[in-house]
């Protein structure tokens, strides 16, 4: 490992060396550093860094930890004409990505109706490990949502445009190609489109119980005591094996030979195979679009029956797997590049046309989940966050330890009591789930979202309880 130095309180850097084409820049506290440098995190970020055409540096965010050839909470940017399109680098959960609605409910309404909400909640969201949708569809249908994303949803009834709106993309990747996603994917997304999934995905009420910019709070139509509900998943099976089909193609076609780490395969981003695995992410990116949408027509409904009065409209829906062709300014100059995102969150500062017309004077909301049973936040982009980090900052917690390492250590009803202590209604098929997402398996979110508001790459608005929580 090559030396980490110490910048200031909450920046440190990794200068270019060896075969690394640019330096690495990590934004962390003492405490976070401590716990990132556990384990490949690092490495992984170097390697990172050796690919070609990767521009400026690297960005590891405070949130980090190892993952799949590239670190979780990486940030990389390629040059379009020299650069690589990874999907190591973005993920299997293709646009694995958070929701927040906003309700009409305040904390009391809730008070005797908690268990009742999320159990009715539980009945009707599927979740879990291969439990599929509630809705059925044929092969045409879902290649018309890979190309249409949430348009689809909404021409079929489950939204408005306005849920489009406040959707990163507007809910549509427009690249999206579903000829290139094979029949394989499509069979494995056919049964679970409006399903949840497993893993730290979830579905959790919550209280909004801490306002930090009251204006932008505002803007978003937050108040302290109001409820909101967020939505945690991706693209499910399809979106997994679009990652295996291309990595097996990409495998094939270029081989490991110049690889630092074979899970870092790749292909130039303008070869026939590169553009064809941006079509067929493009296309996962669509159906987590319309997955989620889907899951929120499901609560408006299923939450109506609880609260027959009730509403909820979109605050923001962020992406955290992904790559995206975005303008920034590189050496004087403004040049299109390929972010690859991998468990980070776009926080792009007031003005740019990518961000709803109604928040774009103040910056794009920025939606970071706590661990199971910790608060979640609500941040602000940040102009500061498009010349430092590619205007990205941390997805969520971050895992301190793997989950084997939580299963050894905690117990899933032990985490339920706990939870149920602190007055927070559980749902789950899995108890063992439970101890693999317990709080103790993750990073402090309070310190995450400190670093990221002190280094100014997404600034508090808010802070989100949770009161009842639905896991797959």
């Amino acid at each position: 490992m090559v030396e980490v130095k110490k910048i200031n309180d909450f920046t440190w850097k990794i200068e270019k060396t060896g075969k690394m084409n640019v330096p690495i820049v990590i934004f962390a506290s003492e405490k976070l550093m401590d716990l990132i440098k556990r384990d490949k995190t690092l490495e992984q970020a170097e390697n990172m860094s050796m690919l070609p055409g990767v521009v400026k540096n690297i960005v590891v965010l405070p949130d980090a930890h190892m993952g799949y050839g590239a670190c979780i909470g990486g940030v990389a940017a390629y040059d379009l004409e020299k650069g690589v399109i990874s999907p190591g680098q973005i993920g299997y959960d293709i646009n694995c990505s958070v929701r927040l609605l906003r309700t009409n409910l305040k904390e009391h309404d809730l008070d005797k109706k908690r268990k009742e909400a999320i159990d009715r909640l539980f009945r009707d969201v599927p979740s879990g490990v291969g439990k599929g949708s509630v809705l059925k569809i044929n092969k045409e249908q879902l290649k018309d949502i890979l190309e249409s994303g949430i348009d689809w949803a909404i021409k079929n009834g489950y939204g408005s445009k306005v849920d489009a709106e406040f959707t990163e993309e507007n809910g549509r990747m427009k690249e999206a190609k579903a000829d290139c996603v094979s029949g394989r994917a499509i069979a494995r997304g056919l049964p679970q489109i409006g399903s949840l999934g497993s893993g730290n995905h979830f579905l959790e009420i919550q209280v909004v119980d801490e306002i930090f910019d009251k204006e932008i709070a505002k803007v978003f139509g937050l108040e302290k005591g109001a409820v909101t509900i967020m939505i945690h998943c991706g693209s499910r099976g399809l979106g997994h094996q679009v990652a295996s089909d291309y990595i097996v193609s990409m495998e094939k076609e270029y081989g490991f030979a110049n690889l630092p780490d074979r899970e870092l395969i790749n292909a130039p981003i303008n070869s026939k195979l590169g553009k064809e695995y941006f079509s067929a992410m493009s296309a996962a990116a669509n159906f987590a679009f319309c997955n989620k949408q889907i899951i929120t027509h499901q609560v408006r409904e299923t939450m109506k029956r609880v609260f027959p009065s009730f509403k909820a409209e979109v605050v923001y829906d962020v992406c955290h797997n992904i790559a995206k062709f975005e303008e920034y300014e590189i050496d004087g100059k403004k040049k299109m590049l390929c972010i690859h995102r991998k468990g980070a969150t776009r926080s792009f500062g007031p003005g740019r046309k990518e961000i709803p017309e109604a928040y774009r004077k103040v910056g794009q909301p920025v939606l970071i989940p706590g661990s199971m049973g910790t608060s979640s936040y609500v941040l602000v982009g940040t102009k500061k966050a498009e010349e430092v980090s590619f205007a990205s900052t941390a997805h969520g917690a971050g895992r301190a330890e793997s989950r084997s390492q939580a299963l050894r250590e905690m117990r899933g009803e032990d985490v339920k009591a706990e939870l149920k202590e602190k007055g927070i209604e559980v749902a789950t098929r899995s108890i063992r789930g439970l101890a693999e997402e317990a709080p103790s398996a993750y990073k402090d979110i309070d310190e995450v979202v400190r670093v990221s508001h002190e280094v100014g790459i997404g600034n508090l608005v808010a802070r989100l309880k949770p009161i009842a929580v639905m896991k797959g």
